[in-house]
C-alpha cells in the first residue's frame, strides 16, 4: 500500500522553538556568524561556549541553566597552543568541550562522525570554525545545488539532535565597501541559515565590538550585543546596547542594502540577467522589494524588457544573455 502523498497541517502538532540564546542562536537549527577577518568571531563564540559549559546566563538575559557539552571544531588553530588557552581564558569547563579527532581523515560537513559525536557527547552546541574549511574537496561553494544539499543534511542532524550549529564565516572586503557574502560562496548558505549574525568593530573605539543580527527567521531581531577585546584586560562582555554611529553607517545598514548591492553586482558582472531571478534569490534572505529597488537605483542598474521578461544590466550590453534579441522597452 502506497503512503499518502500529502499530509495536512491539521495533523501536525505545533511546537515552540527552543533557544540556546534568544533571539540569536536557536537549538536544532543552523546559525551563521560572520565578520571581517580579525573582528573576533572565534573569540566571541568561544566565550558563548564557555558560558554554556558553566550553565551561565547569556549576555542580556537572566536565564541560567544546566551546564551543557559543546563540540568546537576548528581547522585554523592548534589545539594545544591556541584553542585550549583561549578556552581556559574564557573560563570554559574544558571537561565539557570536545572536538572530533580528524588527523587521519579530514572532517567535512557531510561526515557521519559529526552526528556520532553529537550523540556520544550529548552536545547542545556544535561550532564549525570556519565553514569553508569543512566543505568537501569537491564541494563548490558557489554551486547553489551542492551547498543546499550539504547544509540541508547538516540542518537535519541539528534538528534530530536538538543541537545548535554555529558556522563561522569569513569575509573579505570588496571594491566599494563590504560585501557581506562575497567570500562565503552561494547565497544559499545564508538563505538556509535560520539566524545570521554579524560582528563588527566600532571605528571610533577599535577595542569595542558589536554582534548584531543580519537575518532572523524565527524571532524578532534582537538588540546588538557589545563586548570589548582589550590586549591588557582580554575579553569583556558589555551586553545589550545601541551601536555607535560609525558602526551604524558602515556596518549595520549594509545588512540589507549592501547585501542586495553586492549580490546584484556579482550576478550582473557577466552580463544581463532576468530581474525575476535576482529578486527571487534576494527574497531568500528576506530582502524586500523596496530594498532591492534602492540597491538597483544606487548601482545605476538599467531594466530592459525582452518579450514579456525584464532583464537587468550594469553596462548596457543587453545582447550577452538575451541571445541578441532586440530591446523592446527601457526603464
Amino acid at each position: 500500500m502506497n503512503e499518502a502523498l500529502c499530509v495536512y497541517y491539521s495533523s501536525v502538532e505545533s511546537k515552540k522553538v527552543d533557544w540556546l540564546w534568544y533571539p540569536y542562536i536557536p537549538y536544532g537549527k543552523l546559525t551563521l556568524l560572520q565578520g571581517d577577518p580579525g573582528e573576533g568571531k572565534s573569540t566571541f563564540i568561544i566565550n558563548v561556549a564557555a558560558r554554556l559549559t558553566n550553565g551561565e546566563a547569556m549576555p542580556g538575559t537572566s536565564d541560567a541553566g544546566t551546564p551543557q557539552t559543546v563540540i568546537y571544531q576548528c581547522a585554523e588553530d592548534n589545539v594545544a597552543d591556541t584553542i585550549k588557552p583561549r578556552l581556559v581564558a574564557a573560563g570554559a569547563d574544558c571537561s565539557r568541550i570536545a572536538f572530533i579527532a580528524d588527523e587521519s581523515e579530514q572532517l567535512t560537513l557531510e561526515d557521519q562522525r559529526i552526528e556520532q559525536a553529537i550523540k556520544e557527547t550529548k552536545a547542545r552546541l556544535l561550532i564549525i570554525d570556519p565553514l569553508q574549511a569543512f566543505m568537501a574537496q569537491d564541494g563548490d561553494m558557489q554551486n547553489a545545488v551542492r551547498v543546499r544539499t550539504v547544509l540541508r543534511k547538516l540542518a537535519n542532524v541539528a534538528a534530530r539532535n536538538n543541537c545548535a550549529v554555529v558556522m563561522i564565516g569569513h569575509m573579505n572586503k570588496g571594491v566599494g565597501g563590504k560585501n557581506l557574502y562575497r567570500s562565503l560562496g552561494s547565497i544559499d548558505i545564508a538563505a538556509i541559515s535560520r539566524s545570521v549574525l554579524m560582528i563588527a568593530r566600532d571605528n571610533a573605539d577599535p577595542n569595542l565590538r558589536y554582534m548584531f543580527p543580519v537575518k532572523s527567521s524565527l524571532a524578532a531581531e534582537g538588540s546588538p550585543i557589545a563586548f570589548r577585546m582589550d590586549e591588557k584586560r582580554g575579553f569583556t562582555w558589555i551586553g545589550k546596547c545601541a551601536m555607535g554611529d560609525s558602526v551604524k553607517n558602515e556596518d549595520a545598514n549594509i545588512s540589507k542594502l549592501d547585501l542586495a548591492r553586492s549580490f546584484i553586482v556579482d550576478i550582473l558582472a557577466d552580463g544581463p540577467a532576468p530581474a525575476k531571478d535576482i529578486i527571487g534569490d534576494l527574497a531568500k534572505l528576506s530582502i524586500g522589494q523596496r530594498t532591492v529597488e534602492s540597491a538597483k537605483k544606487a548601482l545605476g542598474v538599467k531594466s530592459h524588457r525582452i518579450g514579456s521578461a525584464w532583464f537587468w544590466s550594469l553596462d548596457g550590453n543587453y545582447e550577452q544573455r538575451t541571445g541578441g534579441h532586440s530591446v523592446c522597452d527601457i526603464e
